[in-house]
């Protein structure tokens, strides 16, 4: 029997019985040839393969390089984000706490009225600055505009000299800090000239609100000891605005070191001339002044018309385009508190002062002016004209009723 053939065992019925002794008889074998021809037929069997279908060769892709406009030179336009405005009503009290508090102080200079209405305007204005510098900066507006109104009323009911001063000291600052913070980017030099003028008079608001407290001072430390927290209160929140040190650039950090330069060589200048200048130069520059005063009726206040305006205008310009502009106008901040702190000197009377306010930022707009056009002629290239004129501003920032932060 062939090998390849399978063999079968049996099972228990196949089997006999015990008695018979024999095996049954086994089921005739199957044919081997028979068994391996289906064994070569179920190998032989075909498979079917799938048709490839043809493919198609893509079209090469061509780029092709139009000529068109800059970066610097595309104009973007960013909706007014009315999530971040303050309500209306908010804003029109405002106006209308500070337009009180205003005529409070008009009607107590002029004088008409009782005496205690220097005493309300000064805390009415006082409370709405620091209402509006909270609001402006992301901070609590009701938290430290009701902390400062409890305090104003508690200066007032106390009277006593060394609060008044303090309050004074706290109102020139806020003051002078708030000027900084309402300015807008402006494009075009009609609307940094409008910037530079607000904040003026939102100083000069705050210096009527100074004198208000009626405080009892030393002119000259009253007045490092508030351009000195200004100057600090504003470089904290511009560090913010300004995204930090890595955000100066290069013409951030010319303009910071610019501008501190000649903070400090007015002020060492000024002092030392005071204590140990020459006779005859101090006599000199007395008589300038005294020509001044007799011919024009005041005399520009340096730092304002030197630093302050000229850097507002600089920054509020750059702001247009770039952040770092915010550490320009830090030091605007020098002009405003000039301009807060500028009726605390009884020598010189409320329109002389006046006088002296409007001469110097009329002379610093002019050397703003020039400031902007020197910066935009370096960095603008052939277009110097049209950038000057903000064609090319791209950079959003929040409206004036809207929180910076």
């Amino acid at each position: 029997m062939s090998r390849t053939v399978p063999r079968r065992r049996a099972s228990r019925g196949d089997r006999s019985d015990g008695t018979s002794g024999k095996r049954a008889a086994a089921p005739p074998p199957t044919p081997a040839l028979a068994y391996v021809e289906d064994v070569e037929d179920s190998r032989e069997e075909p498979v079917e393969e799938p048709l490839e279908e043809p493919v198609e060769e893509a079209e090469p892709v061509r780029e092709e390089v139009v000529p068109g406009p800059t970066v610097a030179e595309i104009r973007v336009k960013v909706g007014k984000d009315d999530e971040s405005r303050h309500p209306w009503w908010a804003t029109s009290s405002w106006c209308l706490v500070v337009l009180a508090g205003l005529a409070c102080l008009v009607a107590a200079l002029v004088p008409v009225g009782p005496d205690w209405l220097d005493g309300v305007g000064a805390v009415a204005v006082c409370s709405a600055y620091t209402w509006g510098l909270a609001a402006r900066t992301g901070g609590r507006p009701v938290v430290f505009g009701g902390l400062a109104l409890v305090l104003g009323v508690g200066v007032l009911l106390a009277d006593e000299s060394y609060l008044r001063t303090g309050a004074a000291v706290m109102t020139c600052v806020v003051s002078a800090v708030l000027a900084v913070m309402l300015t807008v980017p402006g494009e075009r030099f009609a609307v940094v000239a409008r910037e530079c003028c607000l904040a003026v008079l939102v100083a000069a608001i705050g210096a009527l609100a100074v004198v208000g407290f009626d405080p009892v001072l030393s002119l000259v430390r009253f007045e490092y000891v508030t351009l000195g927290l200004s100057l600090v209160s504003v470089l904290v929140l511009v560090y913010r605005l300004g995204a930090g040190w890595h955000g100066l650039g290069r013409r951030g950090l010319i303009g910071v070191l610019v501008g501190g330069a000649i903070l400090a060589m007015l002020l060492l200048y000024a002092e030392l001339l005071r204590r140990y200048g020459p006779p005859d130069l101090v006599t000199t520059l007395l008589d300038g002044v005294r020509s001044s005063r007799e011919h024009l009726g005041a005399f520009p206040r340096p730092i304002l018309a030197v630093l302050g305006v000229p850097a507002l205008a600089w920054g509020v310009h750059m702001r247009a385009r770039r952040r770092q502009g915010w550490w320009l106008c830090a030091f605007g901040v020098a002009g405003t508190t000039a301009v807060a702190n500028s009726l605390v000197n009884p020598a010189i009377s409320l329109r002389e002062c006046g006088l002296s306010v409007a001469y110097g930022l009329a002379v610093g707009l002019l050397i703003g002016y020039a400031v902007i056009r020197a910066d935009t002629a370096l960095t603008g290239g052939s277009g110097g004209g049209r950038r000057a004129d903000g064609r090319t501003a791209v950079r959003p920032e929040p409206p004036r009723s809207a929180a910076l932060l």
